[in-house]
C-alpha cells in the first residue's frame, strides 16, 4: 500500500508512538547485529559492577527508534541526517515513547528538506533528543 507524499508544515507534530517493553532477547539480538558486545547490555553482573541499576539498552538502538516515524515515507525520500544527544538510560522492561515535530522546511537541489526535533522517553524522562533531516525528493516544498 502506497503512502502519500508527505507535505509537513513547521510546527506539525509527529504522532507519538510507544514501543513494546525492551526485552533482554532484543538486546542480545541487537548486540549480535551491531557487534556491540559490551556486557552492560546483556549481563546483570556487568551492569551492576559498572554502577548501573541493571542491564541497559544500547544507545544506538534507542537512536534508531527515533527514526521509526519516517519509515512509511521511505518511498518518497530518506533520512539525510540524524543527530542524537543521550540524557538518560533505557532498562529492560522500559516502554520507550518516540515523537517530535517539524522545526524547519527548506528547498534544496534534491527536493524538500524537513528538519524535525525528535525525542525518546522512558515514561519518566527524556532519554534521548535530537534532530532528523528528511529529504522528500519529488519537487520543491509545497
Amino acid at each position: 500500500m502506497s503512502v502519500p507524499k508527505p507535505a509537513w508544515n513547521v510546527g506539525d507534530e509527529l504522532e507519538s508512538r510507544t514501543l513494546p517493553p525492551v526485552t533482554r532477547l532484543q538486546l542480545i539480538k541487537y548486540a549480535g547485529a551491531s557487534g556491540d558486545y559490551n556486557p552492560i547490555h546483556t549481563v546483570d553482573e556487568a551492569a551492576e559492577e559498572a554502577g548501573l541499576g541493571g542491564v541497559i539498552a544500547h544507545g544506538m538502538l534507542t537512536a534508531a527508534t527515533m527514526g521509526l516515524p519516517f519509515s512509511p515515507y521511505l518511498e518518497h525520500g530518506y533520512i539525510r541526517e540524524l543527530e542524537v544527544r543521550f540524557s538518560g538510560m533505557v532498562y529492560v522492561g522500559d516502554e520507550v515513547t518516540i515523537g517530535g515535530h517539524v522545526s524547519e522546511r527548506e528547498d534544496s537541489e534534491e527536493g524538500c528538506v524537513y528538519t524535525f526535533e525528535v525525542y525518546a522517553s522512558n515514561g519518566e524522562s527524556t532519554v534521548a533528543s535530537g534532530t532528523v533531516s528528511f529529504l522528500v525528493f519529488e519537487g520543491p516544498c509545497s
